[in-house]
């Protein structure tokens, strides 16, 4: 039986983790985020010290840790056992993770971990290349994307509410850098999926973009 898939592409920041959560929750799909498993893997090569460009050293780590996702309210991350979830979402850990993810051997080690998410009843994918290359039959396409000046002041308030220093100018000017390193990466670069629905997001709530989602998937 074949096991339908949506996928959620799009630039960090677009609100691809909240929107995927929230509709992966409602079908009561299971949900795979590709972008924690090269932050996980990011967090593995930093705390071991591991140089970003040890290529060798990078797929060694990423062939054996062992991940688990639970996202019945907000998204928990373990690594080989021990939660990650702080980390996740640090400027250092984004950074590391574009990094290891521009080398097509991480990428190529990492891509059997996320075809095996595809599971009964259905899968909601949200990542960068999930359309595009990890499930490029999926029945549902989504590219979530906003503007960069949107998507840093996102970001920024996130930071500032948790009680963390923020420049809102220095975000945005990272987030733009972020950008372009993926969307001109030889491998996978971030791209519009072939037959996704493009959502902009940067004048919607979350709920609308949410139901906006729910109701290309109910629609067949």
């Amino acid at each position: 039986m074949d096991v339908p898939v949506l996928t959620i592409d799009g630039p960090s920041g677009a609100g691809k983790g909240t929107v995927s959560r929230a509709v992966a929750r409602h079908l009561k799909w299971n949900y795979l985020d590709s972008g924690s498993i090269y932050r996980s893997l990011a967090i593995a090569a930093l705390n071991e010290d591991v140089d970003l460009q040890d290529i060798e050293r990078l797929t060694a780590i990423a062939s054996t840790m062992k991940l688990e996702f639970h996202c019945e309210n907000e998204l928990q991350v373990f690594l080989n056992g021990k939660e990650i979830t702080p980390l996740l979402g640090t400027e250092t850990t984004g950074h590391a993770a574009s990094v290891v993810a521009a080398h097509p051997e991480v990428r190529a080690t990492l891509l059997q971990k996320q075809m095996d998410f595809q599971q009964l009843p259905g899968l909601v994918a949200d990542g960068r290349d999930m359309g595009s290359v990890v499930f490029p039959d999926a029945l549902y396409k989504v590219y979530l994307t906003a503007s960069a000046e949107e998507r840093g002041l996102r970001r920024y308030k996130q930071l500032i509410e948790k009680g963390i220093d923020a420049n809102l100018d220095q975000i945005t000017q990272e987030i733009e850098a972020r950008d372009w390193r993926d969307t001109q990466r030889a491998t996978a670069p971030l791209t519009i999926p072939s037959g996704a629905i493009e959502i902009d997001s940067s004048k919607m709530s979350i709920d609308q973009v949410i139901q906006r989602v729910l109701d290309l998937v109910q629609q067949g």
